[in-house]
């Protein structure tokens, strides 16, 4: 089984960027990207700011993207 990368808060968030999220706001340590699907239902993700994120959290995020974003299409830029 391959291999969690391993990720900063910047990155994951410049991943999503890629797929059309954009940064709506930021609370604390925590970035808030949306994004609007063409039916009008808003996508929403919290990614930590941390300079290098848990492994746990990380797959956290992974799956959470999963319901957005196609597990081949999002599979490359987490895993190794």
């Amino acid at each position: 089984m391959p291999k969690l990368k391993v990720l900063s808060g910047k990155e994951v968030v410049g991943i999503f960027e890629a797929f059309g999220f954009s940064v709506t706001g930021q609370k604390g340590s925590h970035i808030k990207l949306k994004r609007i699907h063409d039916n009008g239902t808003k996508q929403v993700l919290i990614i930590p700011d941390h300079q290098e994120l848990d492994k746990g959290t990380l797959k956290a995020i992974y799956n959470q993207a999963l319901k957005y974003i196609s597990e081949q299409d999002l599979k490359t830029h987490f895993y190794a």
